[in-house]
């Protein structure tokens, strides 16, 4: 049966460096409730479900709205399975289990609290009227990457692009970084090229209050202020 679109949301439950990190509770709810609500309220999901190996997130993922019809393989689960591995696995069951396909996806991430219901639904336009693979937010690094400078053991400095050791900081081509909130794409495409990014690929900007990666506990702190500030 033939679906428009889907929106996965992967949250295994291992996680180093932040403790039951895709459950924490951010500016009084578990994260992932922010990435739930915003599928459920954008309606532009026939299904949204989270694809989990843990019990407790997907009883969460559940309350919130969500549907974890199944559970996360082993393979699938460890430190180093990658998010094109969990999205391909999400589809197959989908289509084997359940006879069910769709034309376009959604990953939304678990610890992505800063998105906005209309960049969702304005990527999601982009995608479907150019006809592109996929389309993701990113930000503008706030100093030029170009002048980037590396340590050796002894804290001497160099530069890593030496050609730019003398050009001004502002006559450097400005730079992005993928915020690591949601990647919309063409499925049919995605199981292709097996992967999220192509050359038909392109992405809409973010400011950087609507962008924080969440990688450790400074910059949870981070996050919450720029919620709190934004909201």
């Amino acid at each position: 049966m033939q679906n428009k679109s889907i929106c996965i949301i992967p949250a295994r439950g291992g996680s180093k460096r932040i403790p039951r990190k895709n459950i924490k509770e951010f500016c009084g709810k578990p994260i992932i409730a922010y990435s739930i609500e915003v599928a459920l309220k954008s309606r532009l999901f026939d299904e949204v479900m989270v694809s989990t190996d843990d019990e407790e997130i997907a009883e969460i993922a559940t309350s919130y709205g969500a549907n974890v019809p199944f559970m996360r393989s082993a393979n699938t689960s460890d430190d180093y399975a990658t998010t094109a591995e969990v999205l391909l696995e999400v589809l197959e069951k989908y289509q084997t289990l359940y006879n069910k396909t769709y034309e376009i996806g959604c990953c939304i991430y678990a610890c992505a609290p800063l998105i906005k219901q209309t960049k969702l639904i304005e990527s999601h336009q982009k995608l479907v009227s150019e006809g592109l693979d996929s389309v993701f937010p990113v930000a503008e690094y706030s100093t030029p990457i170009r002048r980037a400078i590396s340590l050796n053991d002894k804290d001497q400095v160099s530069f890593i692009f030496k050609e730019n050791e003398l050009v001004r900081s502002q006559d450097l081509e400005t730079a992005y970084f993928d915020t690591g909130q949601y990647y919309w794409f063409n499925i049919q495409a995605f199981k292709q090229n097996k992967q999220l990014i192509s050359s038909n690929s392109k992405a809409i900007i973010l400011s950087a209050l609507q962008a924080q990666d969440i990688d450790n506990e400074e910059d949870w702190v981070l996050a919450e202020l720029k919620f709190q500030i934004s909201n």
